[in-house]
């Protein structure tokens, strides 16, 4: 009986002549499918030599489809964030607006002049303009942009103080995320630290009795992703930078996030820019693109002339280079801040300045769409927060939507717990992020774009079917 069954088993060839298969052989290609089949077939053999079973064809071909869905689950692909984490690290940090979108496609598939300066027909350098957006908004010297933050500092080190003391106070050894931490990335780059003061207080003179023949770098390293207050003090970097010129060290700052509004505009609690920290003196500063610039990911430095040429010519430069398409985004998004343009066309700008009652009305307009269909859900006021290391402990009023699954909701379905409920709308399509509040699956308006409302309607409409 056993062998009888196994040779009915469809072969892999008729397995993937199905529709279903073909769909995803077209989205997936064809040796990711069959070998997936491959395996589904041989899991399959060995269940009917354990207990003999009947299956169908079209069953085979449905577990080969949710196998082929399994193993491509880690494919980069769109979500709906409705966290309210407007900077979501884990969703990819910063969407990028339309415009700068376009530019990016339009310089990736045509040749470009990325290094060859028109005009003189000849060999140039890459981010020419880049670099000259940057000290146009910022009124640096001069600026550079690498591949991300971390690098940024990793440049700096090794080209300013490799086997020379860098100076940090205690209070700002940070770690920066993913387990990166401030005194790794100054290992990796050879440069020796030297801690000054305590965690919670350094003083200038800290600094300046820390300076010996050896240092190099006085180095000020923004807490961007926590908040220390009570009894704390620390030098501003103007302090720092005039330290710096008695002893003729550079001083640099690492400001995190790297904003270039004002947040207090914004109802939040200031975050230094890099036209402050360029107004100040600093000879250095760095930040990421990904965050509160509303860019692609990047390190961008700005600074004094002399430095960023040394950083230029270092060979881990090169090594950490912007590719065309990170320098188009760039500098579509930086063109946005010159215009004036940047809470209108920035996503994450749009989504910090988004007004309350628009929020509000969105919301009703869910509720009621749903309601149609026998769907209740409730509209609740809630705090957003920015995310990405950006304003720690500042949040945003929000509105957001909860969705409950109770048996006195009256609904043609299954009771399910707010995890399950979160489970559910992740395996949508796309898949939606929520947060679970007060033991409850919400959906936060303040980081879903408007057009997403419809594929939010769809997907609770999809997980709470309309009673018959």
């Amino acid at each position: 009986m056993i062998k009888e069954k196994l040779r009915q088993l469809p072969s892999v060839e008729k397995i993937l002549e199905s529709e279903k298969l073909k769909e995803k052989i077209e989205k997936y290609s064809h040796p990711l499918v069959s070998q997936t089949a491959k395996e589904m077939l041989s899991s399959i053999r060995e269940q009917i030599k354990e207990v003999p079973q009947d299956i169908s064809f079209d069953q085979i071909v449905e577990k080969v489809s949710q196998a082929v869905e399994e193993k491509t689950t880690d494919l980069v692909r769109p979500v709906i964030n409705a966290t309210g984490v407007i900077l979501h690290t884990n969703l990819g940090r910063a969407p990028l607006d339309e415009e700068s979108l376009s530019h990016i496609v339009e310089i990736s598939k045509n040749y470009n002049n990325l290094e060859f300066d028109l005009k003189a027909g000849k060999r140039s350098h890459r981010g020419i303009f880049l670099q000259k957006l940057l000290c146009q908004l910022t009124q640096a010297e001069a600026a550079l942009a690498v591949n991300n933050n971390a690098g940024a500092v990793l440049l700096i080190l090794t080209a300013l103080a490799e086997g020379k003391e860098v100076i940090v106070s205690r209070g700002e050894l940070v770690q920066i995320g993913g387990g990166f931490r401030i005194p790794e990335i100054l290992a990796l780059s050879g440069a020796i630290l030297k801690e000054v003061g305590t965690t919670n207080k350094t003083t200038l003179s800290d600094y300046e009795n820390a300076i010996t023949q050896d240092t190099a770098l006085l180095l000020k390293v923004h807490q961007s992703n926590f908040r220390m207050i009570g009894f704390v003090e620390r030098p501003p970097i103007s302090e720092l930078v005039n330290l710096g010129r008695k002893h003729n060290l550079c001083a640099a700052e690492d400001l995190g996030s790297g904003v270039m509004l004002r947040t207090e505009d914004f109802e939040l609690a200031h975050e230094p820019t890099a036209l402050e920290a360029i107004s100040a003196g600093a000879d250095l500063v760095c930040f990421s693109g990904d965050k509160l610039l509303g860019a692609p990911q990047a390190g961008i430095i700005l600074g004094r002339k002399k430095y960023i040429d040394l950083l230029r010519k270092h060979p881990l430069h090169r090594a950490l280079r912007l590719d065309k398409m990170f320098i188009a985004g760039l500098e579509s998004v930086l063109l946005s801040y010159l215009k004036g343009q940047a809470t209108k066309k920035i996503p994450a700008w749009q989504m910090i300045s988004a007004p309350l009652d628009v929020l509000r009305k969105r919301a009703e307009n869910i509720k009621e769409e749903l309601h149609k269909s026998g769907i209740s859900i409730t509209i609740k006021e809630s705090k957003s927060t920015v995310g990405g290391g950006s304003l720690p402990g500042e949040t945003l009023p929000t509105v957001a939507i909860s969705v409950e699954s109770t048996e006195s909701a009256g609904m043609n379905h299954a009771v399910h717990t707010a995890d399950q409920l979160a489970q559910l709308f992740r395996e949508q399509s796309p898949p939606i992020i929520g947060r679970i509040e007060d033991e409850k699956f919400v959906l936060d308006l303040r980081t879903i774009f408007p057009h997403q409302d419809d594929l939010i309607i769809k997907a609770i409409k999809n997980i709470f079917p309309k009673k018959s």
